[in-house]
């Protein structure tokens, strides 16, 4: 696929018109919000700036990239998806613009909350989940979509875990909350890069059924990752490593039935494939943090800069395209930020591990994430502010 850049001129882009999608302001915002929130760690961390965070600056890092950047992207991808899943008119306008205050309000209170009440932070924090599954499960139980429960029963989880995190600052509840944020991966992963694989394949007049799609298995990875977080959060450690195998294996046996190798081509496919393989990877090197003694933030890394950025930055770059009735051709320099996400994340699990000394590590993954979804910014900010090209509303 050939890059190319956009046509829009800028007068057609307006503030507006980023309220008539959920994931256009939400695509937006969380972009804003990954380029910020990284830098700002690092300047707290080493003293050069000192907010008044309302929580511990550690945890505040945490929740920012777990409940701040994740949500948006869950808001963002979902809200737009079931509005096409189910056949409903889409959050847009004044109730879209109300969810999104929710969001940033959120934000606000945590950097710059310190010594506010409790109840107003936390509170505030931990509407946003609720009231995102509220507008997809009404949505959902309307249409009768049993399919689609289990995203809801996975927020759910998701959403105690933060509830754990945000009252007992227990970094047990942000390790639960990233295995289900791999375990929201397999769901919504496991259902779009088959499938657009096989329809490339399709396409081409080649072989779509060499992509192998096996229901029990998909079930079987998911249960065992809700397991994991169960056990994990419980602190049972052995138990917890032969989960985290299991899952990893049961997930390289999907992956495998994806043929991700045939895709090498297609940068909006073999993001998804590459990116879905941290999961398993992250797995993998939980098990070794519990039975060898492997530092923690190579898994928790693994999962949060791999599986998760890496995969929401593929994911969101094609959404941004065939949601505005865009063709999907990256505009320029987007492969490039595929690789940069891609490498942010092995360079700061190999950090981890002491093979890059800590500060050259955590700098060049930190400025490889930000310059990932900068470029992501400066290419789709037009897109996402703009009208659709054929006219239609969204």
């Amino acid at each position: 696929m050939q890059a190319i850049p956009t046509t829009e001129t800028a007068g057609s882009a307006s503030i507006p018109k980023l309220f008539g999608y959920p994931f256009r302001i939400f695509f937006v915002s969380m972009a804003v919000l990954a380029i910020l929130a990284i830098p700002v760690w690092i300047l707290q961390v080493s003293g050069a700036i000192q907010l008044p965070l309302a929580m511990p600056g550690l945890f505040w890092h945490q929740h920012e990239m777990l409940f701040g950047f994740l949500s948006a992207a869950i808001a963002g991808f979902l809200l737009t998806a079931v509005c096409v899943w189910t056949q409903t008119e889409r959050t847009h306008g004044l109730r879209l613009a109300l969810l999104w205050g929710v969001w940033l309000a959120g934000r606000l209170l945590l950097a710059f909350g310190e010594g506010m009440p409790d109840w107003l932070v936390h509170g505030v924090n931990l509407a946003f989940l609720p009231l995102v599954m509220l507008d997809a499960g009404w949505r959902v139980w309307h249409a009768k979509q049993k399919r689609q429960l289990m995203i809801l029963v996975v927020l759910g989880l998701l959403w105690l875990m933060q509830i754990g995190f945000v009252t007992r600052l227990d970094p047990a509840f942000s390790y639960g909350a990233l295995i289900m944020a791999m375990a929201l991966i397999s769901i919504i992963g496991g259902r779009i890069t088959p499938a657009f694989s096989a329809g490339w394949l399709r396409q081409r007049g080649l072989d779509a059924t060499r992509v192998k799609i096996v229901p029990a298995l998909d079930m079987a990875v998911l249960f065992s990752m809700i397991l994991l977080m169960a056990s994990l959060v419980s602190g049972w450690q052995t138990i917890t490593a032969i989960l985290a195998i299991t899952a990893a294996v049961l997930m390289l046996v999907r992956l495998a039935g994806w043929k991700g190798w045939l895709f090498r081509k297609e940068p909006l496919l073999w993001v998804l494939h590459l990116s879905i393989l941290w999961v398993p990877v992250a797995l993998l090197l939980l098990a070794g943090s519990l039975l060898a003694g492997w530092p923690s933030n190579a898994w928790t890394h693994a999962a949060g800069t791999g599986a998760v950025g890496c995969l929401i930055l593929g994911v969101i770059a094609r959404v941004s395209l065939g949601h505005t009735g865009r063709p999907l051709v990256l505009p320029r320099g987007m492969v490039a930020a595929f690789w940069m996400i891609q490498l942010a994340a092995l360079v700061r699990v190999i950090t981890a591990f002491d093979v890059i000394p800590w500060h050259a590590g955590v700098g060049a993954s930190s400025l490889l994430w930000v310059l990932a979804f900068g470029v992501f910014l400066a290419r789709y900010s037009q897109i996402l502010a703009s009208p659709r090209p054929d006219g239609k509303e969204g």
